[in-house]
């Protein structure tokens, strides 16, 4: 039994098959939480106007360090003078789930057709596509992600990454990469936070709670010679391997 009761399932290459398309690629780069969810927004609407058939897969960073809300998360433990105090911005994302810190991570958004991916209608299956992406990504750095979920039960976690879902992928047991949608007019934007490392005495001032690390792991925790942008050229490798890149 992994800690707090984790429990991993592994998703296996089913979806390889699907992977031989084209594929919009925006390359790493870093804006502030504001201008973020504002390029995610625009990709998405673009893609609903023109009526897009391709995926669009973004890599991007925040400066500064900025709590990104979701769509219907309260905020009532957001304590926004404190934060602007320390220089860390707040947002709140199109997609669903719970607040996040950016700061030391690899961000992605991936805007699709459901369409076009196998079974993309239902949510958990559009899930399991775009986290095969991952973990495929992964394997190619040495490192084997599973799909998690925990045992059924309420929890008031206002921290993204101390819940973990089926639409989270995880390693050994803990929660890797934090993932969340939207939908809108036939079409997904995913979201998805990659820890490079984090600060748990930053994260439990921010969130006002204490948070079991036990249940979280980074990348530097995994592979500390995985810098960030090592990350990005592993991402951009594969993709370019798997998809016809434009």
């Amino acid at each position: 039994m992994y800690p707090n009761g984790l429990i991993c399932v592994l998703y296996t290459n089913c979806y390889k098959l699907y992977y031989n398309i084209s594929m919009e690629f925006i390359d790493f780069s870093i804006h502030n939480g504001y201008e973020n969810m504002k390029i995610d927004s625009d990709i998405l609407d673009d893609a609903i106007k023109v009526g897009k058939r391709v995926p669009v897969f973004r890599l991007y960073g925040w400066s500064p360090a900025c709590v990104s809300l979701g769509r219907n998360q309260r905020e009532d433990f957001v304590d926004k003078e404190f934060l602007h105090s320390i220089n860390v911005d707040v947002v709140r994302r199109l997609t669903g789930g719970r607040a996040l810190l950016h700061d030391n991570e690899l961000t992605y958004s991936y805007v699709s057709p459901a369409d076009i991916i196998p079974n993309g209608e239902n949510v958990t299956e559009s899930y399991k596509y775009i986290s095969s992406i991952w973990i495929n990504i992964f394997k190619t750095l040495g490192i084997e992600l599973k799909i998690g979920t925990l045992p059924r039960h309420i929890t008031h976690n206002n921290y993204c990454m101390a819940v973990s879902t089926g639409a989270d992928l995880c390693y050994k047991g803990r929660k890797f990469i934090g993932s969340a949608q939207c939908r809108k007019q036939g079409y997904i934007l995913q979201h998805g936070s990659i820890l490079i490392d984090y600060n748990k005495d930053f994260l439990n001032k921010i969130f006002k709670e204490t948070t079991d690390f036990s249940t979280i792991i980074s990348l530097k925790e995994i592979n500390p010679d995985i810098t960030l942008y090592a990350l990005v050229k592993a991402v951009k490798t594969y993709l370019e391997s798997e998809f016809q890149i434009k």
